[in-house]
């Protein structure tokens, strides 16, 4: 009999259609039945041994809520049996309905071995608590993750124990994850965690990968790349971490219509494994990055999220440095202005923020600047080795991406039909900020813009980033930012910005409630209770567009 392994993950959710993914244990036709008329069925496909399915769901209405069943081979495998949670359920938008989007960045699914600063609780667990206690209360619409859903190079102590089981760990990557296999593990840890097994079956997902996802500083600078390659583990995690991001995350990014239309998908699908079909997409995203597009769009009513892939879409060459290559910049601007004013919000995620404390923004130009070799060869190698132990790799590092992202956003908010915001949503630094551009007189956009960065979910808040990140907002550290532009010779931005919240520090969560033209923002971090589970505490709340 066929079991379920992982999941269920509702991941798209429109007003008429849904998808589910679930893992079986042996091939299987998965089945999703929904309490008023809902359904959907789909065989398993297989990758590197494992079963898996994403169930088109249809029979669906706008403005309803129906609980379901998972039933693999006809037999009901979902809600487990004795299940403390409530049923989970697909929820359909209805046209004019509020969209509550929360999101955030960074979720270890247990400390990893010997990480001493404190933890916390997680903010996910902590979010499922809520809505378990309260079914029929205020949740999320979607789920926004924007990167290191899995940490391939920072492994808990009982992942590196069962590691330990499988091969010798003095062998290289020693307690970092090598293969697809090593990777399925990581996500049964993570997504097995009940709180959040729960969460991910009744509230739709949205997610991109990160540098952990697959090594920190992935992608960093085509010297760092030329490194890794000639280490002889790398290409096996690389394909692996392609391989597995596409089964676990990717698929579920998509919409019924353009799952259907992707011959890769189907040709997996049609065969009866299609390891080496994956595997060899994965070797064609090594080798042509630029042929494969991990971005993509999603529009909820008049809310238009575009997700980016700020990793594997880079351009590395030092004279042409670019955080999306000329494709992937091309598609990030045809989807902010396709069909504007059919938008109210724009909302585009990167994992990496594209506003930073001045400091830290001059302090990664004048690095770029220094690996271009604007001060000769030995400053050069000083600037590599500081850009890989500082990560200095944010948008600032990409100078003519930040002004060609900031002359789009001007862009697709200017004129008679801009919409009322447009908001980058981003993580990676593990913490909260908000903050907000101006552009030079006359060419600013009609809509509000704010860079949105919430961090971690779960992680470990080292003291130096508290005390780094307060200092780089300060009037201090802006001359001091100053003086390493100058040394580098680097133009000041084609914009300037300020922050207008934070920081704040902890586990946490942002959520976004857009209501027609209105937006509001809430941020919440997961607090142990006495004597209680943890909760989530509002931190603050604001009103960004009336």
């Amino acid at each position: 009999m066929a079991e379920l392994r992982l999941g269920p993950l509702l991941r798209y959710a429109d007003g008429s259609s849904a998808t589910v993914w679930v893992e079986a244990s042996r091939p299987c036709a998965a089945e999703v039945r929904g309490a008023e008329g809902a359904h959907g069925t789909s065989r398993t496909f297989q990758i590197a041994g494992h079963h898996y399915a994403l169930i088109p769901v249809t029979g669906l209405t706008a403005g309803s809520s129906q609980s379901y069943e998972v039933l693999l081979d006809g037999t009901r495998v979902w809600p487990l049996p004795d299940s403390p949670f409530p049923d989970s359920v697909i929820r359909t938008p209805a046209e004019g309905d509020p969209v509550r989007l929360a999101f955030g960045s960074c979720r270890w699914a247990a400390p990893p071995a010997g990480e001493k600063d404190p933890v916390g609780p997680d903010a996910l667990d902590t979010l499922a608590a809520r809505i378990a206690a309260d079914p029929d209360g205020e949740r999320p619409d979607v789920l926004v993750l924007l990167g290191d859903q899995v940490y391939a190079d920072e492994t808990s102590k009982a992942t590196r124990r069962w590691l330990a089981a499988r091969r010798d760990l003095s062998d290289p990557p020693g307690d970092e994850v090598a293969d697809y296999e090593e990777y399925t593990h990581l996500y049964y840890e993570s997504w097995l965690d009940p709180e959040v097994r729960w969460l991910l079956s009744t509230v739709p997902s949205c997610m991109i990968f990160d540098d952990h996802d697959v090594i920190d500083d992935w992608n960093t600078s085509a010297a760092w790349l030329a490194d890794m390659r000639a280490t002889p583990w790398w290409r096996e995690r690389l394909l692996s971490g392609l391989m597995s991001y596409w089964v676990h995350q990717h698929l579920g990014n998509l919409s019924p219509d353009e799952l259907a239309a992707d011959p890769l998908f189907a040709a997996v699908r049609e065969t009866p494994d299609g390891t080496d079909l994956l595997r060899s997409f994965a070797c064609k995203a090594d080798a042509e990055p630029a042929s494969v597009r991990w971005s993509y769009r999603r529009d909820f009513g008049r809310v238009r999220l575009l997700m980016v892939d700020t990793r594997a879409a880079r351009v590395l060459d030092e004279d042409a440095r670019a955080m999306l290559n000329p494709g992937e910049a091309r598609w990030l601007r045809e989807q902010a202005l396709q069909g504007r004013g059919s938008y109210d919000h724009l909302l585009i995620g990167t994992s990496l923020p594209w506003l930073l404390p001045h400091l830290v923004h001059d302090a990664e130009a004048w690095n770029a600047a220094l690996c271009r070799g604007e001060r000769g060869e030995r400053w050069a190698r000083f600037g590599e080795d500081l850009r890989r132990r500082a990560d200095l790799e944010h948008w600032a590092a990409f100078p003519s991406s930040f002004d060609a992202l900031a002359e789009l956003i001007a862009e697709a908010g200017s004129g008679a039909q801009a919409p009322a915001t447009v908001c980058v949503l981003s993580g990676d630094v593990h913490h909260a900020y908000v903050a907000e551009p101006a552009w030079p007189a006359g060419k600013g956009p009609d809509a509000r813009v704010l860079q949105l960065t919430c961090s971690p979910v779960h992680n470990a808040i080292h003291l130096a980033i508290r005390l780094g990140f307060r200092f780089g907002w300060s009037g201090a550290a802006r001359v001091l930012g100053r003086w390493f532009a100058g040394h580098g010779g680097c133009p000041r931005p084609s914009i300037d910005w300020r922050r207008t919240g934070g920081p704040w520090f902890g586990n946490q969560l942002m959520t976004l409630t857009l209501r027609g033209r209105s937006a509001r923002l809430r941020l919440e971090q997961a607090r142990a209770g006495r004597g209680a589970g943890a909760r989530l505490r509002t931190v603050v709340e604001s009103e960004l567009a009336p």
